[in-house]
């Protein structure tokens, strides 16, 4: 992995950071590259219980570097097949937002200064986002003749009506941080969003992983099946942790009120 992303884990948290301040952040194929090896080691990592993913410097992402408009440079989007799944369900251009969303445990975002384009895609592929309410955010992919690829269409459905996704889609203007919470882009507004990120990502680090990886995975796959298939799913994810030491440890802790101790998820 490149410095262009920086990963500090500390009792069970990873502080993920954008790390190309005097950008903006911006995706250039380093960053690209960087962001998926992050999730790539952040999966295999069973230590990990949450992530906190912010950027650097003055902004979270300002969206695609304009490299990639370089039409002669063959790993911008001149050179790009974009119908090749080469992450499993994904391009490599959605793996990089995608890829928050299927890491199994929770990540939180942290968004500060500018989401532009896929800063702001890669913002909603956390569980949770912290926004401060001066922030300012685009679907701006309009803006240079293009749509919004990088999974933000599949998650912004489940997450904002469509007539708000099409209005800014189309024009791609600018909001606010605060408009951000009240049209569903951003959970809530922190003046501190690190720091309230951090916070909850250690009361989620210190509940039964179980637990929770199995609730997200559940509520991730809830708004894609029938109600039948989501009962059962719901049943068969609660018979696998019920009664597990883990599932014990968190009754037993509760009862002694003490912090539980918990073993990795896998």
């Amino acid at each position: 992995m490149s410095n262009r992303i920086s990963i500090h884990i500390d009792q069970h948290v990873a502080d993920v950071r954008l790390n190309r301040p005097e950008k903006m952040n911006a995706l250039d194929e380093e960053m690209f590259q960087a962001i998926i090896a992050a999730g790539k080691t952040l999966t295999e990592n069973a230590d990990v219980r949450c992530v906190v993913l912010s950027g650097e410097g003055k902004a979270f992402c300002a969206g695609l570097d304009l490299s990639n408009f370089d039409f002669n440079n063959a790993e911008g989007l001149a050179g790009s097949k974009l119908l090749e799944r080469t992450h499993g369900i994904a391009n490599k251009w959605q793996q990089v937002a995608w890829q928050w969303r299927a890491l199994p445990v929770p990540v939180i975002g942290a968004i500060h200064g500018v989401a532009f384009g896929g800063g702001l895609q890669i913002m909603l592929g956390a569980d949770i986002r912290y926004i401060a309410p001066d922030t300012k955010l685009s679907i701006m992919e309009t803006k240079w003749g293009i749509i919004p690829d990088m999974a933000g269409t599949q998650i912004m459905r489940h997450l904002i009506r469509e007539d708000i996704i099409k209005e800014l889609t189309y024009t791609h203007r600018v909001f606010s941080g605060t408009e951000a919470v009240k049209y569903g882009f951003a959970t809530h507004t922190s003046d501190d969003p690190h720091t309230a990120a951090m916070t909850l990502a250690r009361e989620i680090a210190s509940k039964s992983p179980d637990a929770i990886v199995t609730a997200k995975r559940v509520i991730n796959a809830a708004p894609y099946l029938n109600q039948a298939d989501g009962l059962l799913l719901e049943s068969k994810a609660q018979q696998d942790i019920l009664l597990k030491e883990n599932q014990l440890e968190a009754v037993f802790s509760g009862m002694q009120k003490r912090p539980g101790k918990f073993k990795n998820f896998r």
